[in-house]
């Protein structure tokens, strides 16, 4: 299955709830319409403003909109191997599970990865963790429940480094944005990386599950106020209607959505396009 067909298969859901607002013209059934998509009332009041103002089809007025809302550009910075790649969200948020589908996505394009067991708290975090490695044959530090979460990522970078690896991916522990001393823990975390690295990480990704709507969006602000964030993954696309979501999270948080995860199997975390994702919702043909 390619990417688009992922796509497509991923979005069933959030593709009938746009059919039911693009089928109309009448702009207080599109308003309603993007309501229940969870586009959210501010974002929803700015594209039907755009809707009355701009004359033409309201379809391919809002589908111009959305693209543009959703391409946010980005640029990726190297310091030095191995590029660090630090995987933090709230608890459920599909972590781990990222973590392995990223390893795998990065292997597949020739990457030499590792990957470092940072979730310290949860029961079962590094051995689910280490069967996603071993699933893909690749590399990975391990930790013990309680140990030093910023230790374990020390020795994962020195690690990295003696080996001359392109990627290290570092699991995190599930965390509320609103837990003081777990926010704290990662920016630990990430002083340590900027202390061995003598750069910040490359990329920090945060984790927002589709299906928690408008509420990941507050959770985010969170995370990146506090630890700063350099792209968005949304994870279980497939299982949600929310799909629409992406769109306010793109627009209120100016960041890049990178990759979208769209099923449960190691090759289901496909590269965000924003043109392939509003062609898709807007595609009732299949």
């Amino acid at each position: 299955m390619n990417i688009l067909e992922k796509l497509k298969n991923a979005l069933k859901k959030t593709k009938e709830k746009f059919k039911e607002i693009i089928s109309t013209d009448n702009l207080e059934k599109l308003e309603e319409g993007l309501l229940s998509a969870d586009v959210g009332s501010q974002l929803t009041k700015i594209l039907i403003e755009k809707c009355k103002k701009t004359p033409g089809n309201k379809k391919e007025i809002l589908k111009k909109e959305l693209i543009k809302i959703l391409s946010i550009p980005y640029q990726e910075n190297l310091f030095s191997l191995p590029k660090v790649i630090l995987i933090i969200g709230v608890n459920g948020s599909g972590k781990t599970t990222t973590v392995g589908k990223l390893a795998h996505y990065y292997k597949i394009n020739n990457k030499k990865v590792i990957i470092a067991s940072a979730d310290t708290y949860r029961n079962g975090a590094t051995e689910q963790l280490k069967i996603w490695a071993e699933k893909i044959n690749t590399e990975i530090i391990l930790s013990q429940k309680g140990q030093d979460a910023a230790a374990v990522v020390f020795d994962a970078i020195i690690s990295a480094q003696k080996r001359n690896l392109d990627i290290l991916l570092i699991d995190t522990a599930g965390r509320l944005h609103t837990r003081k001393e777990l926010i704290e823990e990662l920016k630990k975390i990430v002083r340590v990386i900027v202390k061995v690295k003598k750069s910040q990480p490359e990329e920090i990704f945060l984790t927002i599950d589709a299906s928690v709507g408008q509420n990941g969006i507050e959770q985010a602000k969170i995370f990146q106020k506090e630890i700063g964030v350099t792209g968005i993954i949304v994870t279980k696309l497939d299982g949600t209607a929310k799909g629409g979501i992406l769109i306010p999270i793109a627009y209120e948080l100016k960041l890049p959505i990178r990759y979208i995860g769209c099923g449960e199997n190691i090759e289901d975390l496909i590269p965000f396009s924003a043109e392939d994702f509003v062609n898709t919702i807007f595609d009732f043909e299949n």
